[in-house]
């Protein structure tokens, strides 16, 4: 793969984020087929506190996003992370591992006190994630809820997504 830029999401963006979150959930176990859609919700809500994308020389090759949660204890200037996408046949080429870095790099500068997501321990904590069983997301296996904190107390709770998670 040749070299690839990181930058926010621009106007003009949201059918190609469309076509390649589609493709990357495709054939995932564990996708409800609704990803694209919902990063389609998020944007039109109004709820995308941030979307980065990844692009070559050619298109978009990866994309992240991430909007605001609640926690129960008041915990404020939370984020949830998700979906990350990347083009089935580019996996393996440390796009996701890029977008993941400079999104927390970008939430971190933008003062969010932390980042939770859904998705696999192995991969995600590499990135700092771990499992905190005092924060709570009701429904999937714990261990796959995940925190980071950027800064202050770790909070304890049940975490809200935005209403676009449906």
């Amino acid at each position: 793969m040749s070299a690839f830029t990181i930058r926010p999401e621009r106007p003009g963006d949201a059918a190609s984020i469309r076509a390649l979150t589609q493709a990357a959930f495709r054939d995932m176990p564990f996708s409800d087929g609704d990803e694209a859609d919902l990063v389609d919700r998020l944007r039109t809500s109004g709820d995308l506190a941030l979307s980065l994308v990844a692009e070559d020389a050619d298109r978009i090759v990866g994309h992240v996003a991430l909007s605001p949660v609640t926690i129960s204890d008041g915990s404020m200037h939370w984020l949830g992370l998700g979906p990350v996408s990347v083009w089935p046949e580019l996996h393996g080429q440390r796009i996701g591992s890029a977008l993941m870095k400079r999104a927390i790099a970008d939430i971190r500068e933008m003062g969010a006190m932390g980042i939770v997501l859904l998705g696999d321990p192995a991969y995600y904590a590499r990135f700092g994630f771990e499992h905190d069983p005092r924060l709570a997301y009701p429904g999937p296996p714990p261990e796959y809820f995940q925190r980071l904190v950027l800064e202050g107390e770790p909070p304890s709770g049940t975490v809200s997504y935005s209403p676009a998670f449906g």
